[in-house]
């Protein structure tokens, strides 16, 4: 006896016997209401795990009561029963949320196939919905998605940065891993998570329009000053700015932001009075700032000032388990807005996006799976859904010549340690050299070297 509950909603009483004999020798446990307020009461009570509903009722429609279930247990399996055959309410029962939709009367072998696939596809959901709790972080509106080791780390750091309220944090890490996103968590979880969130992207702006939006200006102080501006540093107040790419902020920004970081004061463009505010700055980057400091793009004594708190993302090809959650992740996202039926990854797609290198990282992994969804048809994301560049034999992973497993196997972990000793040591200990030898970025490198505790 598989104990699983059956709601059968039908105002004909001689079909609801019928169905009601028939599904109890499957082993199923049966309850049948005639209206629709009767079927709320019995939904409400019992949870079942599966509806069969009638599209007409004599106090209510079908329909209604779909999005009523739907809204409560959003995994529930509902099969809908016309007399009519309605294909467009079929599209539109599905749309809302049904499993299928079947003609009425049904033959009793597709109406118990189909409750059969219609109860599995409800355990898978509830399987997936549990990973997912499993692979998330959420921080009030923020939700950081991952589940491998690295993730976790980060997480941890969110935590302990949040309650160190006014520390300057720099988080590094290549375009695309999801800084700002890691930033707003930090925000989300501190005690400033009532006050503004600013953030301005130190790339998109002229140096002197992002002075003006960073410090705000007097009127009167450029051409086009007609009136008095604030800055986000004054907007922000109590909260928290993002500096995104902050190593490219220019010269005399930079000058300006080390002194608000050293006395929390800052005057406006054109301005001569002092303006006090309490923010918290998080800076972002994607460059190499040491590189950056030794060709004198940037001032040495702030990257000191900035990286108070370093916060350092790993990229997605050194995390491949956080490439399924985040990919139904966007799948859940997408199908909402896209107002959509909740879409699965097939048996096939998965090890197509784990083997991925995803050098584009989390933003890519959301620019393929909306792609997807939009190019692509059925119940499920396949191979064939997928960009060129990622559809299998498409692009063969490159494996380094010279080396041979031995018979007895490696310890992958000793020879990762080995080789980034080796790199330090033939460059000397510069890790722009090393990095380049060993064919990483400056950031991955130092993960790595802090990982094994190098450092």
């Amino acid at each position: 006896m598989n104990n699983k509950k059956i709601l059968v909603v039908d105002d004909e009483k001689l079909i609801g016997v019928w169905l009601a004999a028939h599904l109890k020798e499957e082993g199923y446990q049966i309850e049948i209401a005639e209206t629709a307020n009767a079927a709320r009461e019995c939904f409400a009570n019992n949870a079942p795990d599966a509806v069969i509903l009638d599209l007409k009722l004599p106090d209510g429609y079908g329909m209604e009561l779909l999005a009523e279930f739907i809204e409560s247990d959003p995994e529930v399996a509902i099969i809908m029963l016309s007399a009519h055959g309605d294909i467009g309410t079929a599209v539109e029962a599905v749309k809302l949320g049904a499993y299928h939709f079947l003609e009425k009367p049904p033959t009793l072998e597709v109406l118990v196939t189909t409750l059969g696939k219609g109860l599995e596809a409800r355990s898978l959901k509830r399987t997936v919905s549990g990973l997912r709790k499993q692979a998330g972080w959420r921080f009030a509106n923020v939700e950081v998605v991952g589940r491998s080791k690295e993730m976790k780390r980060v997480v941890e750091l969110i935590g302990r940065v949040a309650a160190s309220e006014s520390s300057t944090v720099l988080i590094r890490g290549e375009s695309g891993v999801g800084k700002e996103v890691v930033a707003q968590a930090i925000h989300a979880q501190s005690e400033r998570a009532d006050f503004p969130f600013l953030e301005v992207n130190c790339t998109a702006l002229p140096e002197g329009l992002l002075e003006s939006e960073l410090f705000g200006h007097e009127k009167g102080s450029f051409t086009d000053a007609k009136e008095r501006k604030r800055g986000l540093l004054e907007l922000a107040d109590r909260g928290t700015v993002l500096l995104d790419e902050i190593g490219d902020l220019p010269p005399s920004a930079q000058a300006k932001l080390l002194r608000f970081l050293e006395t929390r004061k800052f005057k406006r463009v054109g301005g001569v009075q002092d303006i006090s505010v309490d923010v918290r700055i998080i800076a972002s980057t994607n460059r190499d700032l040491e590189e950056a400091i030794e060709s004198g793009q940037f001032r040495n004594d702030l990257f000191y000032r900035l990286n108070v708190i370093p916060l350092i993302i790993p990229p997605l090809r050194d995390r491949p388990e956080d490439v399924r959650p985040l990919a139904e992740y966007f799948l859940d996202q997408f199908s909402v807005s896209m107002r959509r039926p909740r879409l699965r990854l097939s048996v096939e797609t998965l090890p197509v996006l784990e083997r991925y290198s995803w050098p584009g990282n989390v933003r890519e992994v959301k620019n393929v799976i909306e792609r997807a969804l939009i190019l692509g048809s059925g119940e499920e994301v396949k191979p064939e859904d997928l960009p060129e560049g990622l559809q299998p034999g498409a692009r063969p992973i490159q494996v380094a010549v010279g080396f041979t497993l031995p018979p007895a196997g490696v310890n992958l972990q000793d020879l990762e340690r080995d080789l980034l000793t080796q790199a330090l040591e033939r460059t000397r200990g510069n890790k722009t050299k090393a990095a380049a030898l060993l064919n990483l970025s400056r950031d991955t490198l130092r993960y790595r070297l802090e990982k094994f505790g190098l450092g």
